[in-house]
């Protein structure tokens, strides 16, 4: 009788060595992937580094992070001003109104 070579030890490391070539080139694909992906962002940080430079004069996150807080309370108290001088002409034409009602 003829041994069957399918379920021999050559076959099986065989069909081993074909899986982990298939994983090898799958992890390949995937390393030049993010290789990829990591040019593109290292090209898009360096961009916006030089964007904040030119807008800001500095690209160090704590410093653009304290800027922000220091431009949002700026804001913040333009908002405060407005609205109290937006509340006051209310206020002045309440008067006027109730001042020209009471004469007609």
């Amino acid at each position: 009788m003829a041994k069957n070579d399918h379920d021999g030890p050559d076959a099986l490391l065989e069909r081993e060595l074909a899986a982990l070539k298939a994983q090898y080139e799958s992890l390949r694909d995937e390393k030049v992937r993010a290789e990829q992906t990591l040019a593109h962002l290292e090209g898009e940080l360096k961009d916006l580094e030089e964007q904040a430079l030119r807008d800001y004069g500095t690209a160090d996150p704590a410093a653009l992070r304290a800027r922000l807080e220091v431009l949002r309370a700026e804001n913040e108290g333009m908002a405060r001003a407005y609205r109290a001088h937006v509340d006051g002409v209310r206020a002045a034409l309440d008067g006027l109104e109730r001042g020209q009602g009471g004469e007609g």
